[in-house]
């Protein structure tokens, strides 16, 4: 008969699985995460008036690291959330929802940036080279704040290093700001503002799509791209006396937390001589070596049994 065992492994994932690690960081996040939206608004009013749209396309730009911290924080209320009997994986599945809600709002604003961005170059605006520089430093200073902030956690955990690439990405594009606007106050160009608003709305598409393609491969139930189905079968049917495997699936729950389920036929002869807990042992040890899964289930089934289950199935 079947046999089934569920094992998660203490590796260090994103928030939920890594919870502890990320979670001492929660208080920076946070920190992070309001200095980010501050300078946001900030850039916006200055945008306005210095009639800049680099300073807003940056603006928009801290919009995607306000996601990105947003997120890390939302992994880590999530995965403290216990299971329930409706709710079996608690609410993790939420930050998947969140994140595609996102990835369409993102791209709208990235469109729009390179929307203003183009007629610009046909219609010149007279951008104020002065207030652009000064705003553009606010934000470049703001970002090197969260940058120390997060500097250490993002060494320990694979969220907060997440979070710690954003508010990379918008110091670049702070400086790219500063740039144009010096360009305008050094020589009277104008379009430099909507180069570095090109430049900037460019960094905000393709990080969204990427993030977008991520997403959806969640909610399709993709396997994991750090786990290889093709390697996970044959380290299984390397193990002495397993003789086949099918219905093998990996999908990931939410970001950070990957599962495997497998059936697993094993000659009545190992199983008869070292019994079903022996081999879930020697299962679970395989794939804990080799694969960063948190949720292992395997069912046990004797050789000639999956035939057997095949016209209980149909």
């Amino acid at each position: 008969m079947g046999a089934g065992h569920d094992h998660g492994h203490g590796h260090a994932h994103g928030a939920p699985a890594g919870g502890t690690v990320t979670a001492a960081y929660r208080g920076r996040l946070r920190v992070a995460l309001a200095i980010t939206l501050t300078v946001m608004v900030v850039e916006i009013v200055g945008g306005v008036l210095a009639d800049s749209l680099a300073l807003i396309a940056d603006a928009a730009h801290m919009a995607t690291d306000a996601v990105g911290l947003g997120m890390a924080l939302l992994a880590i209320h999530f995965a403290s959330r216990p299971p329930s009997d409706r709710r079996t994986f608690g609410y993790a599945r939420a930050e998947i929802l969140a994140a595609l809600a996102n990835c369409l709002l993102l791209l709208g604003v990235g469109g729009y940036v390179l929307y203003e961005a183009i007629e610009r170059f046909m219609t010149p605006a007279g951008t104020e080279g002065g207030l652009t520089v000064v705003f553009g430093a606010v934000g470049l200073v703001a970002n090197m704040v969260s940058l120390t902030l997060l500097m250490r956690g993002q060494r320990e955990s694979l969220n907060v290093r997440g979070a710690f690439l954003e508010v990379a990405a918008d110091a670049l594009g702070s400086l790219a700001v500063i740039v144009s606007a010096l360009v305008i106050l050094g020589t009277g160009w104008q379009p430099a503002d909507p180069i570095a608003s090109l430049v900037i709305g460019l960094m905000i598409v393709p990080r969204t799509l990427r993030l977008l393609r991520e997403t959806l491969d969640v909610l399709l139930e993709a396997a994991p791209k750090d786990v290889d189905i093709a390697e996970v079968r044959s380290h299984i049917l390397a193990l002495d006396g397993v003789e086949d495997v099918h219905d093998l699936h990996a999908w990931t729950i939410t970001s950070g937390m990957p599962v495997l389920s497998a059936h697993v036929v094993v000659s009545t002869e190992v199983l008869t001589a070292i019994g079903h807990e022996k081999m879930l042992h020697e299962l679970q040890g395989c794939l804990g070596d080799h694969f960063d899964v948190e949720h292992c289930t395997f069912q046990l089934e004797p050789g000639g049994h999956a035939e057997h289950e095949a016209r209980l199935c149909h």
